[in-house]
């Protein structure tokens, strides 16, 4: 069983069996404010200061960070670092980006990151069989992709379950779009956001779901 809690912008706890899993500790310049939270692993898709906040994570300083491209094992979770770029311009304008993939109680997590771009093929390749995808869902194509390349993305990788992310929510990521659109793209309706999700592999369909997470402060 898997618990995921969302804090904003990319930021997400996954609390599995194995470990503790953060993903880009967000900090106040987005516009949500992030409790401590403790952690075995911390991922960082960007070197980007509203994204890399580590004074949030405990204990200090005994979680394991990953921060680029890779295979990795920490505390019996498998984690793949996917090398992407931040930009549609193979990270001329932005720098890099990296994708991980998780494999926890029995399930895949993807994390997109801060994608900027299509996927090519052979990248939808190594995300395939994801089970749990974390989206970027508001962004414009100039810094992440829009609603509409997201929702070609998911079709490339064919989840059971969306969570989106960095969208306009609250008084986070007001720059951005809300979530109406991304799921107009994916043919839809927004859902009704809740506190957490928790899910066991068991549980996963194949008729594919979003769910919409209220960041945590």
């Amino acid at each position: 069983m898997a618990e995921f809690r969302w804090y904003g912008h990319n930021c997400f706890r996954i609390r599995a069996r194995e470990a503790i899993v953060v993903t880009d500790p967000v900090s106040r310049s987005t516009g949500y404010a992030m409790p401590k939270v403790t952690a075995d692993l911390v991922t960082l898709s960007h070197q980007h200061p509203g994204h890399t906040n580590l004074g949030a994570i405990r204990p200090d300083p005994p979680f394991k960070v990953i921060d680029g491209p890779g295979e990795y094992e920490i505390h019996d979770v498998l984690v793949t670092g996917i090398r992407t770029y931040h930009d549609p311009n193979k990270g001329v304008d932005r720098g890099y980006n990296t994708i991980f993939l998780f494999e926890l109680d029995g399930m895949t997590v993807c994390h997109l990151g801060d994608l900027g771009h299509a996927l090519s093929q052979a990248q939808a390749e190594l995300l395939a069989g994801t089970d749990i995808l974390l989206v970027p869902a508001g962004g414009d194509n100039k810094n992440i992709i829009d609603p509409t390349r997201a929702a070609e993305i998911v079709g490339q990788i064919e989840p059971k379950l969306i969570i989106p992310m960095q969208y306009a929510v609250g008084p986070g990521d007001s720059d951005l779009g809300d979530l109406v659109a991304f799921c107009k793209a994916l043919g839809v309706e927004a859902p009704a956001p809740e506190d957490k999700l928790v899910i066991r592999s068991s549980e996963l369909s194949e008729s594919m779901r979003v769910v919409a997470l209220t960041p945590e402060t």
